[in-house]
């Protein structure tokens, strides 16, 4: 049995996953890290290139989040190659990310791993950030 469906055997599910990240980016540009914190599960890991080691759980996770609140104004963004891969209960979204700050122009490649949680709502239960060329 193929455990592993693309968005094309999971009717709806790419475009949840993208408009619920798209969601979360928007806020985030605008110094509003809520937008990822109110989609990501109490237990969600978290990796990113500043930090030593991953981030285990959502308390820890909105702790690293609250000194950013209002430093980060991107200008206009690109979600690049957005794609979904997901089961009934599981989604894998990958991208790349352009995001601009004035003059400066941040590049990222980004991994969120989604569950559908009990009551029917998709939570991010592992990210990944790294630097891109």
């Amino acid at each position: 049995m193929k455990m592993s469906y693309s968005q094309e055997k999971v009717p709806g599910v790419a475009d949840t996953i993208i408009a619920m990240e798209k969601a979360a980016l928007e806020k985030w540009n605008h110094g509003d890290p809520s937008g990822y914190l109110d989609i990501s599960a109490k237990d969600v890991t978290y990796f990113d290139p500043f930090l030593e080691s991953r981030l285990d759980g959502l308390d820890k996770l909105q702790k690293y989040y609250e000194p950013m609140k209002g430093q980060v104004q991107v200008t206009r963004y690109e979600m690049l190659h957005p794609q979904v891969t997901a089961t009934s209960e599981m989604a894998v979204l990958t991208f790349d990310l352009t995001s601009y700050e004035g003059e400066k122009v941040h590049k990222w490649h980004c991994s969120e791993v989604y569950r559908l949680e009990a009551d029917k709502h998709w939570k991010i239960v592992q990210t990944h950030w790294s630097p891109r060329k």
